[in-house]
């Protein structure tokens, strides 16, 4: 009786350490990283404003950036552009079209931010809810507007629109740099600059900073609270819409009712890495990010991205728990 030959499986390893891989892609890697850690910057923002005003870990902030994310791409459909189809437009038109629709979905993501304040946020500061309270609404808002999103768009990505396909510029030792990756990069950095001059030079700056330090004591010099919060909302609503438009840039079938849930956390990641509280704690934990979770990418293989990311923030949290900088932003300095 002849026996049976012994099934040999040949599995794959469930984590590779390659790095040769690493050093062949380091500086393409770095480049990447930076693009997305600017998106993650951005979003960390948000975070660390409503974080330094209010002391409230705004979770709902992730769903306020899809709502930027659907303002895009519905901006995109409006002006005639089709999924799927490349755009036959001058590079002017292209510019023009994205800067449109950039600023409107920093108007939708504003706006949505400020009414997410006034009807989850507001009745529980009048009520001097405790901080749990302000919590738990703030995981529900999030579950809500995402399921809202669904249920209005369905559950699958939308189409994909690129209105700028990528096109090398030119080389860093033999990586290549595109036009998307140069304009999300110095677009961020742009926007980061103004966020951070607003913040620290002008009268609604010194008003937000002044509520960060010390509520009372604003309030009894005159500093309007709620108006002060009204605008830290605003403003990193804002911020989160134009996260939303270098997203969308980025990966173009990004737009899905749940598709700021990961980002969300790796945005707060980024927040609590640099300093939570700290504006340009948001900026250098999100840039460091993007960059790690590269590296990570190529190291140990595409699977542990995520892991790698957060890996890296219990690390940092261990031996310096207030971030990097960790600086508030009731003692930021301009």
């Amino acid at each position: 009786m002849a026996h049976a030959a012994p099934l040999v499986v040949h599995a794959e390893p469930w984590i590779n350490f390659d790095v040769g891989l690493l050093a062949d892609r380091f500086w393409a890697n770095t480049i990447n990283g930076l693009a997305y850690g600017s998106v993650y910057a951005l979003i960390a923002l948000g975070y660390t404003l409503v974080y330094g005003v209010l002391q409230l870990i705004n979770f709902a902030h992730s769903e306020i950036f899809v709502i930027g994310v659907f303002a895009t791409y519905l901006t995109f459909i409006s002006l005639g552009f089709e999924p799927g189809a490349i755009p036959n437009l001058p590079i002017a038109a292209i510019i023009l079209d994205l800067i449109l629709a950039g600023l409107v979905a920093m108007a939708v993501s504003g706006l949505a931010a400020v009414g997410l304040e006034r009807v989850a946020y507001r009745p529980l500061r009048r009520r001097n809810a405790p901080r749990l309270a302000f919590l738990i609404t703030a995981i529900g808002a999030s579950f809500a507007i995402q399921q809202v999103i669904r249920i209005w768009r369905g559950s699958n990505p939308e189409g994909t629109i690129r209105l700028l396909p990528p096109q090398p510029v030119f080389t860093i030792f033999g990586a290549p740099i595109t036009n998307l990756q140069i304009v999300i990069i110095l677009a961020s950095l742009a926007m980061f600059v103004v966020a951070d001059q607003f913040v620290n030079r002008s009268r609604l700056g010194r008003g937000i900073r002044a509520v960060a330090q010390d509520p009372a004591t604003a309030t009894l010099m005159g500093v309007n609270r709620e108006r002060v919060i009204m605008i830290t909302f605003a403003v990193g609503g804002i911020l989160a819409g134009v996260a939303a438009l270098f997203y969308l840039m980025t990966i173009p079938q990004g737009a899905v009712y749940n598709g700021g849930f990961l980002l969300g956390i790796k945005a707060f990641t980024a927040a609590v890495l640099g300093g939570i509280g700290n504006l340009r704690g948001a900026l250098l934990g999100g840039l460091i990010l993007g960059v790690v979770e590269n590296y990570g990418q190529s190291l140990f293989g595409g699977d542990w991205r995520d892991v790698v990311a957060f890996v890296l923030l219990v690390l940092i949290l261990m031996f310096r728990p207030t971030g990097i900088l960790g600086e508030s932003l009731a003692r930021s300095r301009a």
